[in-house]
């Protein structure tokens, strides 16, 4: 990194050139360094077919530098004109319920429309051409927020590429069938296009056909993503992101492959301060030899026509700024500069007002200008430090669970319900995709991921015998690759490789079954696995309910490591206890360091430099914080010796530990 960005989305397209001039001396003046234009420009800089005319962004960029602004730019395939979609309905995005999306919003249209992917790549092709090499522009962000508003479409293009979609992956229809088990139910098919899309049916689809359109649904956004970084190319050597997080459906593994650094969108209230934490911890390592990008947060609050968020307590927009940059982020910006006048957005939190006025959030936008100045000579010269405790975040995870939902389960929530037991204990961790490399972690989780690919248990089982610890489960293992039920054993080729007995595979919601393990007690419940007592070590035994007297939880060893198997999910506040009790025991077995501890709400960021490591400790709740130092050490910002002991962090504050080695 050659600096840390502080920015905003900014629209100048929607203003007179004063309020433009205006706004950018504003920016210089509390400084705003870096902002995102274009994304939604398309109408404005070709209103005709054909008639493409760049000037004004060329003009505004250059206004920009003469600022001391740097730019990123957008295509603005969100957002197709009228003369695209008018009287076009076969162009449009279309519901499962054969709803043609209108013109009016954004992502109406189908991205796989051959007509939509032609001019997409014509308007990309002149931005990339006029912009790519003009001093200032420092970034491409590709379109905006794919998937966002929308799912799968189901318009006819979609319906030819789907078939298309299956063939390529299954070459014959015979091995479609076989996979998909397709005699239930009289499902039988003789060819590909004989295969429907997913719409409405009188009850419920076959789980393989709706995780596989999702799964094309992803490769076909993923691909749209990589012809338009292929034209950026051409034309310009500046790395390439795309705003995503991990509400909208997409395989972001898949999508990440072929751009240059990760960025994601968040407006996580106080409240979910953990998911605000676990993206951060997410993103960071999505494209590890490069920083990532907090693209859009809120001032204060996010709002649209249908509702509005509450504002931020005051000093938080701080504390989420100083956990974004200590943990890896280049960038911290924010939606919008300009409150907007006109649209659909027009409640939205932002810099200044549609007058031109201070906001509610401005005197905390200055706040993090200071903190980012202040951390900023520190966080150039160091790296977050990996962490030695990895989590897996799995998009394609999130298709089953939005095909099989397991009485309600939302991917999302449950994962950071299981995340959040990591904070409560102090430990430092990395969420990780299932590509990543293994290399550096002791203790290993694949919380709810039904399906483990054979390269994956591989490599995992590699790690496993050199000596890691792998904790899988609950609701892992269990489903196939085309989200079917394993036929050989209940956890397929990890449950034979692993050498654990399932006994059962049931749902313990509701059944007053209770466990028992590392000296607590908790009812058991989602979908859960029981393994017989016979083999490996017996860690969380059933007293009391259904399958009493078998395991939930099963320890193998495995070369110099061990298989530990969470089967269910411990509920409950004495359920939150026995996972952190799992979850510290493991990790002390591991020689996982937990060196420092913190009060609840209050966070540590670990970063390494040349000859010191330091500790970026930031209150996040609002509440006095306290953290407690195992040995002497400096703080950084006085170079005052610290004795070990405990100290406060007040509301939103942050404090740098300085260490040598």
């Amino acid at each position: 990194m050659q600096k840390l960005y502080h920015g905003a989305a900014f629209y100048p397209e929607l203003w007179e050139r004063e309020v433009v001039e205006e706004d950018i001396r504003h920016m210089q003046k509390i400084g705003i360094n870096v902002v995102r234009i274009g994304e939604f420009i398309w109408s404005y800089i070709e209103p005709r077919e054909g008639e493409i005319d760049i000037s004004f962004l060329i003009n505004v960029i250059k206004r920009l530098k003469e600022h001391g602004i740097d730019t990123v730019m957008c295509t603005p395939t969100a957002t197709p004109p009228i003369w695209m979609s008018y009287q076009h309905p076969e162009r449009m995005h279309v519901d499962n319920e054969g709803t043609v999306m209108s013109h009016g919003a954004r992502q109406h249209f189908c991205t796989n429309n051959g007509y939509f992917r032609e001019k997409a790549a014509i308007i990309t092709e002149a931005l990339a051409k006029g912009l790519g090499k003009l001093p200032g522009v420092i970034g491409w962000q590709l379109d905006n927020e794919f998937k966002c508003h929308v799912g799968e479409c189901y318009c006819e293009t979609c319906k030819v590429e789907w078939h298309n979609f299956l063939e390529q992956k299954y070459q014959t229809i015979d091995q479609l069938n076989t996979a998909w088990g397709t005699q239930i139910w009289s499902q039988y098919y003789q060819s590909f296009e004989q295969i429907p899309q997913p719409s409405s049916t009188p009850f419920l689809h076959n789980a393989s056909l709706l995780t596989m359109y999702k799964i094309f649904t992803h490769e076909k956004i993923a691909e749209f993503a990589k012809e338009q970084a292929t034209i950026i190319r051409s034309y310009s050597d500046i790395p390439i992101t795309h705003n995503a997080t991990v509400f909208f459906d997409l395989d972001q593994a898949l999508l990440f492959e072929n751009l240059d650094f990760a960025s994601f969108d968040t407006y996580a209230v106080q409240e979910n301060v953990s998911s605000y934490m676990m993206l951060c911890d997410l993103y960071r390592n999505i494209k590890k030899d490069s920083p990532f990008w907090l693209m859009e947060t809120s001032t204060s609050f996010s709002a649209s026509l249908e509702r509005y968020a509450s504002p931020h307590p005051d000093g938080y927009l701080q504390a989420e700024a100083v956990y974004a940059y200590a943990a890896g982020a280049e960038g911290f910006c924010y939606w919008l500069w300009r409150q907007q006048r006109t649209g659909c957005e027009i409640a939205h939190g932002s810099v200044i007002s549609a007058w031109g006025k201070p906001t509610i959030g401005y005197k905390n936008v200055l706040e993090v200008e200071r903190i980012r100045q202040e951390l900023e000579p520190l966080l150039l010269h160091t790296e977050p430090l990996q962490a030695e405790v990895a989590i897996c975040y799995s998009d394609r995870a999130k298709a089953y669970f939005q095909t099989e939902a397991f009485n309600g389960v939302q991917y999302k929530q449950i994962l950071t319900d299981f995340y959040e037991r990591f904070i409560s204990l102090g430990i430092h961790r990395d969420l990780i995709m299932e590509q990543a490399d293994l290399d550096g972690y002791k203790l290993l989780c694949t919380p709810f991921i039904p399906y483990l690919s054979s390269e994956y248990i591989q490599r995992t089982i590699a790690f496993v015998e050199k000596g890691g610890i792998w904790i899988v489960g609950p609701l892992t293992g269990g489903r196939t690759k085309d989200h079917t039920i394993q036929t050989d054993y209940a956890l397929g080729e990890l449950e034979k490789l692993a050498g654990v007995q399932a006994l059962f595979t049931n749902p313990l919601d509701g059944t007053n079954t209770y466990g028992e393990a590392f000296g607590i007690t908790a009812d058991l419940g989602l979908w859960s696995t029981i393994f017989d007592v016979e083999k490996g070590e017996n860690i969380g035994i059933i007293k009391d309910g259904v399958g009493a007297g078998n395991a939930f939880i099963k320890e193998m060893k495995r070369g110099k490591g061990k298989i530990v198997f969470l089967g269910s999910l411990p509920l409950g506040s004495q359920g939150e206890k026995m996972v952190e009790a799992l979850i510290h025991h493991y990790a002390k077995e591991a020689a996982v360091k937990m060196e420092i501890k913190t009060t609840d709400g209050t966070a540590i960021i670990p970063r390494i430099g040349k000859d010191a490591s330091y500790w970026v400790v930031v209150n996040m709740d609002g509440k006095t914080g306290e953290v407690t130092l195992p040995k002497k050490s400096v703080d950084w910002k006085s170079n005052q010796i610290l004795e070990s002991g405990k100290y406060e962090i007040p509301p939103y504050d942050y404090r740098v530990i300085k260490y040598h080695f």
